[in-house]
């Protein structure tokens, strides 16, 4: 028996504009992000402690093309910083 009825359109998954980006499989941006990890751990999860660390690792993402090029302050980070 099919789950499908007449009429019934199918459902077609689309990508989030943000927050899904490819796997570093090769490890490109490993040392950045494991800097940023353990700057979290250091300081109990408090992300604005790590906002260097955290600039860093997607200043790499983006360089290699594992994520868009975006400006900073559209990823919450001031010009200045």
């Amino acid at each position: 028996m099919s789950s499908m009825t007449f009429g019934q359109r199918t459902f077609t998954p689309t990508p989030p504009d943000k927050g899904s980006f490819p796997l570093d499989h090769e490890g490109i941006c490993k040392k950045s992000m494991l800097k940023y990890m353990i700057c979290l751990k250091q300081n109990d999860n408090d992300n604005n402690s790590c906002r260097e660390e955290a600039k860093t690792y997607l200043q790499c993402r983006m360089d290699n093309n594992l994520m868009a090029k975006e400006e900073w302050p559209k990823l919450g980070f001031q010009k200045q910083e």
